[in-house]
């Protein structure tokens, strides 16, 4: 059967009969592969509870249906399973890591911006995450700034207003640095703070941030924080 070059849509032949197959083969895949979104990245094994018109990337070393198929796009369709073959520089948001997917020709780079044929690849992400802070003057948090990154800034809101014993603010940064993304900042809910560092830097080891109380010191509170983050991925073994 004759296929669009792109997307592998079927294409209707010359005095063809049951036309609407075809049409509404070619429809499905199209409404799979356009803004194309899928349940998972990781799963090794076709699931049975899948529903049509759900997408899953096939990971290495899958079995069942999708044994030797890894890299490809599975689509349930009709009770079955119908595949894309992608090309590089193709798109997908994951809903399984809640952030996007790259090809670069061999395998599905996440978070990445661009990517090369040999798997080079600049990532940016955005890493979120709840922090509810414990007594006392100051805070680390368990969720770390990755090693070899360059942190752009950090933004956060307030999402349990903070008390504490003469508390009127406070600062986060790093060890060393304690203001470097902030200072005087609220304590009130949706308090919010957006720190961009003053030029880039770069952090070589796992760094935790560090909250800061200001006038006092902190008794309750939460915080929900982001760090905006880029890394680089150098090409993959030879």
């Amino acid at each position: 059967m004759a296929r669009t070059a792109q997307l592998g849509l079927p294409l209707v032949a010359p005095a063809q009969a049951q036309k609407h197959v075809t049409v509404n083969e070619a429809l499905a895949r199209l409404d799979a592969a356009a803004q194309l979104r899928v349940v998972s990245s990781v799963l090794p094994v076709p699931p049975a509870n899948a529903v049509d018109g759900q997408s899953y990337l096939v990971p290495a070393g899958a079995t069942g249906e999708w044994a030797g198929l890894a890299g490809r796009i599975a689509v349930r369709s009709n009770g079955g399973w119908s595949y894309l073959v992608p090309k590089i520089g193709w798109r997908a948001w994951d809903e399984g890591l809640s952030g996007p997917r790259v090809f670069d020709g061999a395998g599905w780079v996440s978070d990445a911006v661009a990517v090369a044929p040999q798997g080079s690849a600049l990532r940016w992400r955005v890493i979120e995450f709840d922090h509810a802070v414990t007594p006392g003057p100051s805070n680390t948090t368990s969720v770390v700034i990755p090693s070899h990154a360059q942190l752009t800034g950090v933004t956060g809101r307030v999402v349990t207003a903070f008390a504490g014993p003469g508390l009127t603010g406070w600062k986060i940064g790093v060890a060393g640095a304690a203001d470097r993304y902030g200072a005087g900042l609220g304590i009130g809910l949706n308090s919010y703070l957006v720190g961009l560092s003053g030029t880039p830097v770069t952090y070589y080891a796992a760094t935790p941030l560090l909250l800061t109380a200001e006038g006092g010191s902190f008794s309750t509170g939460a915080l929900r924080l982001a760090l905006h983050v880029l890394q680089l991925e150098p090409p993959r073994p030879v």
